[in-house]
This record gives C-alpha cells, structure tokens and sequence, in this order.
C-alpha cells in the first residue's frame, strides 16, 4: 500500500478507502504473524500496532445511525483489537490467525457489497454534478471577512 499517493486516495470513495484499510489489515497481520514466527519481535510489534491502528479507524468511521450491524462491527473490532494486544504480549500467532480469518469474512462481504451496490449510469451523472458543484461553491466564514472555495 506504500504506492498509494495522497492524490489518489482523496479520488477515492469512503467504500474504496474501507476496502483498502481491509486489506492493509490483512497484509500487516499476515506480516506481524511471519516476525513472530521468525523471532523478529520489534518487527511484529510495530506491525501488529499499525494492525489496532487500522482497527481503530474501521471503528471511528461506522456510521452509528445505520443500526445494529454498526454496533456489531465495533464489538467485533474491539474483540479483535484485544487479541492483537494478548498476540503482541505474548508473542503468539494464535489469537492473530483469528484475527485474520475474521477480517477476511468482513473484507470478502465488503467486496461483495460493493460489487453489488455499483451505481446506475444516473446515480453516476448525479454524483459528479454534485461533486463539480462541491468545487466551486464559496463557503463563507462566521465574521465574514474570510472566503474560501472547494470546501
């Protein structure tokens, strides 16, 4: 994921974004998992702390008001982010191979959702009208003297 630029991560949907922070899940725990293995464990730690990191942002970024299914992921989240913690103390693979069989259940229904939510060429016309009128518009500050544009 060291390829990706700013530039490119602002052109992508907060979808996208959350399907990359799976995937660098994913590749950081598989890595953490190997440092253990190899006795490299100043490596693992600093791989399993990106891994609650990413956690911690997958938690911050759910919407509360969609219901159930929000409160649930972060209980699992949290779950997960507490066997990172027991993996990192210990030094363990264990508590990480769950960790990683649960992340790539959530990361394959988030594909799937995504491939199956993929917006009609009209919906597609209206976002970028949106976002073209995002661009341009002028947002005033509280004491007036202050403009600014794109925001």
């Amino acid at each position: 994921m060291d390829f990706l630029t700013k530039e490119i991560i602002y052109q992508k949907s907060s979808q996208e974004i959350t399907s990359l922070l799976y995937e660098a899940l994913l590749d950081n725990t598989k890595k953490a998992m190997e440092d253990i293995q190899a006795t490299r464990f100043i490596d693992a730690n600093e791989k399993l702390k990106k891994v609650n990191d990413i956690l911690e942002r997958l938690g911050v970024g759910l919407n509360y008001e969609a219901g159930i299914m929000a409160d649930q992921l972060d209980a699992l989240y949290n779950y997960m982010a507490d066997l990172v913690i027991k993996a990192n103390i210990n030094k363990d693979v264990e508590p990480l191979k769950e960790v990683q069989a649960i992340a790539e259940e959530i990361a394959e229904a988030w594909q799937t959702a995504m491939k199956n939510n993929k917006p009609n060429q009209t919906q597609q016309r209206r976002l970028k009208k949106a976002n073209a009128y995002e661009k341009n518009v002028m947002v005033y500050e509280r004491d007036m003297n202050t403009v600014e544009e794109g925001k």
